[in-house]
Parts: C-alpha cells; sequence; structure tokens
C-alpha cells in the first residue's frame, strides 16, 4: 500500500514538473509571438507583462488540470493506443484547446486595455481572433513537440536513477 502511495506521489512530481516546463515554454513562446508578430512593434514592458500573466496563468492551468489523467481519458475514449501518433495529436489537441484559449483571451484582453489606454484605437473582436487563431496554431505546434521531449526530460533523469531536482 504504502509502495502505491510513492509511486502516486513521483506521478504528480513528474506531472507539476512538466507541467511547470510546459507552463514556462508556451508562455515565453505565445508571448514573443504575440508581441512580435501581432502588435504593432515590440515592446519589451510589454512583452514581461503578457510573459508574467501568461505564465501565472499556464501555472494555474497545469497545476489544476490533471493533464496525464485527461489524457488517459482520450485516449480510452477514441480508442487509441497510448504513445501512438494519432494518440499524440489528440492529446495534444485537447491540451491546446485548455490551454490556449484562456491564455490568449487573457493576454489579448490586457493588450487591448494596455493599448486603448495610451490612445489607440484598436477593434476587440478582429483583434482577439486573429490572436486567437495564431496561438491556437502556434500553442500546438509547441505542445506537440515540447510534451514528449518535457516528458522524456523528466522521466528518464528518474530511470537512469539520477537525483531528482
Amino acid at each position: 500500500m504504502q509502495e502505491r502511495q510513492v509511486g502516486a506521489l513521483r506521478m504528480k512530481r513528474i506531472g507539476r514538473r512538466i507541467s511547470i516546463l510546459m507552463g514556462v515554454t508556451l508562455s515565453l513562446c505565445l508571448s514573443l509571438v504575440a508581441n512580435l508578430f501581432l502588435a504593432d512593434e515590440f515592446k519589451i514592458g510589454s512583452f514581461f507583462i503578457s510573459f508574467g500573466i501568461t505564465l501565472v496563468i499556464s501555472l494555474i492551468i497545469g497545476l489544476i488540470v490533471p493533464m496525464k489523467k485527461v489524457n488517459d481519458g482520450v485516449d480510452r475514449a477514441l480508442n487509441l493506443k497510448p504513445g501512438s501518433l494519432p494518440a499524440h495529436l489528440m492529446e495534444t489537441l485537447v491540451s491546446d484547446l485548455i490551454y490556449t484559449p484562456i491564455i490568449t483571451v487573457i493576454m489579448s484582453t490586457v493588450a487591448y486595455f494596455m493599448a486603448t489606454s495610451n490612445g489607440a484605437q484598436i477593434p476587440y473582436v478582429p483583434m482577439l481572433l486573429k490572436s486567437l487563431l495564431v496561438c491556437f496554431l502556434v500553442g500546438y505546434v509547441l505542445i506537440f513537440i515540447f510534451a514528449p521531449l518535457f516528458m522524456r526530460l523528466v522521466v528518464g533523469k528518474r530511470a537512469a536513477g539520477k537525483p531528482q531536482v
């Protein structure tokens, strides 16, 4: 029984580490994309504000949503073999649907209020829709590439018998 509890605790730690790595990666990249490609000009202050806000949001999501259980549920519901390419594609889509819209809506809303408080005349809905589309596509690619890499990084350390970080 105690071994089972230790295993569950270990899995939670692994999940938390992966969530933190994914949160930092998504926040950094989506903030860069938003400030480099979606804004009129890149401002370092705006980048840091959006990075900070999105990092907090993604960390909260990562700590609240048990992505392993969600992904296992997706695999079972769609009769997908865990670890297969179709399973990875669907798991990526589900993760992207959980993280990206929340991050993008909040990031776009903050950017909108920052811009309009400085006198800019920007229509909110077109800006939001463009941001959602771009960030959803970028988020999908990031999650598809980095989730398995971070899994190998975190689990690989334990499998190799290296000390815990």
